[in-house]
């Protein structure tokens, strides 16, 4: 059996001119190529199938996370309404020769309009300003004490309480997302975020919106919740910083620093507008979850971002001259009062300084119209109270 088995290969060898073991390797050669193309194949749809998976998961996700940040839209605008029964009360708010509505005016930083009948518009671009001349505007008329010294008494009332307002609006931010252990003046910060809008769109909302989004996307692909969640809460923090210049990226870096925020959440907020590459995943969400917030139907409605800044650098342009205490744009950037400290300058030099802002805004700043530079400049004796 041996011997014809080996007689029929050594045949089949003689005619196909190959061995047998060049045979083993041509048909091992042919199904090795054969079975490559099938892997090759089901390689290419395996990762077609993954795309297609994945895009949908990514869409899922995104989507998931919009749902549980969606919240609903609070307008906002740069006027306060007090209704009046009695237009005797603008006499009163007046006062002799003007003197009542001008120490209000200077008091708080707001334009006082009086025209409408029935009603007092309080305006000014900072809500804050806005929020403490509504409360001792309404505080006054329901005093009907209204003269400079009574009102320069109410207003600073009103500053305290209004701050501790914004402290009690911080906390309940941090609550809404469980935000722990939040430094105090961070949260009077944070409280700010009540009383100012970015693009139109309440920074409330933003920021809550902002981050459950990310912290929804953080926990979906295993990156950290808290760092994606503090991140997004902090990442426009430098918008209600008002005493220093800068971007509000920059504000916002310097300030978290200041109170020992974690590395990681100060790169959150330093990288969310991509002016620097995205150190962590987290920060990646951050960015992500602002663009998500910031861009979906009916979210902002205006920009007003460009005209706030204008009306912040008259103001700071103004206090930066030797004798001026205090400075207020009012009618849209279009008139800018100051505060003169007499014991500074005397009459001559006040007008000097007014005619000198007046050329630097015009030099700085592209302003719509003609901008009208007010000085004030009073002189007030006060007897000790026995």
């Amino acid at each position: 059996m041996d011997n014809t088995k080996q007689k029929y290969q050594k045949k089949l060898e003689e005619i196909s001119r190959i061995s047998m073991d060049q045979a083993k390797k041509i048909i091992l050669d042919e199904a090795r190529d054969e079975a490559l193309e099938d892997i090759a194949r089901i390689m290419r749809e395996a990762e077609e199938e993954a795309k297609l998976t994945a895009n949908r998961r990514a869409q899922e996700i995104l989507s998931d996370a919009l749902r549980h940040g969606a919240l609903d839209i609070i307008p906002e605008y740069t006027v306060s309404v007090i209704k009046i029964s009695d237009e005797d009360i603008k006499g009163r708010i007046i006062g002799k020769e003007g003197r009542n509505i001008r120490a209000f005016e200077t008091a708080t930083g707001v334009d006082v309009g009086l025209d409408e009948e029935g009603i007092i518009r309080l305006s000014s671009f900072d809500s804050v300003r806005r929020e403490i001349a509504r409360r001792a505007l309404e505080l006054l008329i329901k005093d009907t004490r209204i003269q400079p010294i009574r009102i320069e008494e109410v207003v600073e009332l009103q500053k305290k309480e209004v701050a501790r307002i914004l402290f009690e609006e911080g906390q309940k931010i941090t609550e809404e997302i469980g935000a722990l252990n939040i430094h105090p003046d961070l949260l009077s910060m944070l409280g700010r975020f009540k009383f100012r809008t970015s693009f139109g769109q309440n920074l409330v909302v933003h920021s809550l919106e902002v981050a459950r989004i990310a912290s929804h996307l953080a926990a979906e692909v295993g990156a950290n919740v808290e760092i994606a969640k503090l991140g997004a809460l902090f990442h426009d923090i430098g918008k209600v910083v008002s005493d220093k210049e800068g971007s509000h990226v920059q504000l916002g870096v310097e300030l978290l620093q200041k109170y020992k925020m974690p590395r990681e959440v100060v790169n959150a907020v330093a990288e969310h507008h991509e002016d620097k590459p995205f150190s962590s995943i987290e920060s990646a969400l951050v960015y992500i979850a602002d663009a998500a917030s910031g861009g979906r139907p009916g979210a902002r409605h205006e920009d007003v971002e460009e005209y706030v800044k204008r009306i912040r650098d008259m103001e700071e342009i103004a206090k930066n001259f030797e004798g001026v205490t205090d400075a207020f744009a009012f009618e849209a950037g279009r008139e800018l009062r100051i505060i003169i400290d007499p014991g500074k300058l005397d009459d001559i030099e006040t007008t000097i300084a007014a005619k000198r802002i007046k050329e630097e805004i015009d030099k700085k700043l592209i302003v719509p119209g003609v901008v009208r530079v007010t000085a004030i400049r009073e002189f007030r004796v006060s007897e000790p109270k026995e």
